[in-house]
């Protein structure tokens, strides 16, 4: 009897520093759900209601269903963002993740000061996004740049890349693959995490450094390569300050930087159409989803897990 009450006690008393441990945690952890709510959920929940709705920030919004949704497909200048960003997106995203793997593989080799060039390689990520990148970028692709200096040298003439339609998008396609620091250490710790022996086998075996690459590196690292996929994809369908800065804000020469951030920032904030820019967000949303969507389907097909 003397152990049943004993036993009953320790259960007692269990259950009262379980209930401690989660009162202290929800005081802890109330200051992040109070942001994710003020922050977070209430204006994702007011931009849903704003997109059915004609607001100009300057009046109250007046409900006008889904005609914000529906002036999209017969506005043009929307048209021409979505295919740009689109082009950006799929050029830039596969060579940045490319140009990533190469340089981690190289890292990998076991180079002295490795941890010197690993920061080196990730700095570019921390400041690509950024306004001074962004207006030294427009200085470098300038007609007087630093390229143009470079081709002058070897007697070739340059043009004024940022300001030429055919090139302007392709200069932020490149600063793109620039900030490729982030992927790599992805890539590098991924790397790290192959049994070498696999390696030591395919080399018995005669397999070729190349073959190596295709049969044994890709595979194993292919949840690796699903994870940075996904987290590029959807960081270049944001992009919005490098665009801004090397266009003046206009998306320009001929709406060939026009982003589609850069687009709904114009309506939002320039044209003060906030309910048909909250409608562009929604939409941005739903072909984020999608493509992400579409990536998990397709990874069952070429990623590889363990287990």
């Amino acid at each position: 009897m003397a152990v049943i009450q004993e036993v009953a006690k320790t259960r007692g008393a269990s259950r009262e520093t379980r209930n401690g441990d989660g009162k202290a945690a929800a005081v802890f952890l109330a200051p992040w759900f109070i942001g994710l709510g003020l922050i977070t959920a209430f204006p994702l929940l007011a931009s849903l209601y704003l997109s059915f709705t004609d607001y100009s920030l300057l009046e109250a919004p007046s409900w006008i269903g889904i005609e914000n949704y529906q002036r999209m497909f017969e506005d043009a200048r929307w048209i021409k963002s979505l295919g740009v960003t689109f082009q950006y997106v799929f050029f830039s995203v596969p060579m940045q993740l490319a140009m990533a793997l190469l340089l981690a593989m190289a890292l990998d080799k076991g180079l002295r000061g490795l941890a010197f060039y690993r920061s080196i390689y990730y700095l570019p990520s921390l400041l690509g996004g950024s306004v001074a990148i962004a207006l030294l970028w427009r200085q470098v692709f300038g007609a007087d740049g630093l390229v143009n200096q470079v081709l002058a040298y070897f007697g070739i003439q340059g043009y004024g890349w940022v300001s030429h339609p055919d090139y302007a998008l392709g200069t932020l396609m490149v600063l793109n693959v620039w900030t490729f620091g982030a992927p790599m250490v992805i890539f590098l710790a991924g790397l790290r995490q192959i049994p070498t022996m696999y390696y030591e086998a395919a080399s018995i075996d005669g397999a070729s450094k190349l073959r190596q690459f295709f049969n044994i590196t890709i595979p194993l690292l292919s949840p690796i390569i699903f994870f940075n996929l996904v987290l590029q994809l959807i960081g270049a369908f944001q992009a919005f300050t490098q665009a801004f800065v090397v266009s003046g804000g206009t998306g320009g020469p001929i709406d060939s930087t026009l982003f589609y951030t850069l687009y709904l920032y114009q309506r939002g904030f320039g044209s003060y159409d906030m309910g048909y820019a909250s409608a562009m967000a929604w939409f941005l949303l739903l072909i984020v989803a999608g493509l992400t969507a579409v990536n998990f389907f397709a990874s069952k097909y070429w990623v590889f897990y363990d287990d």
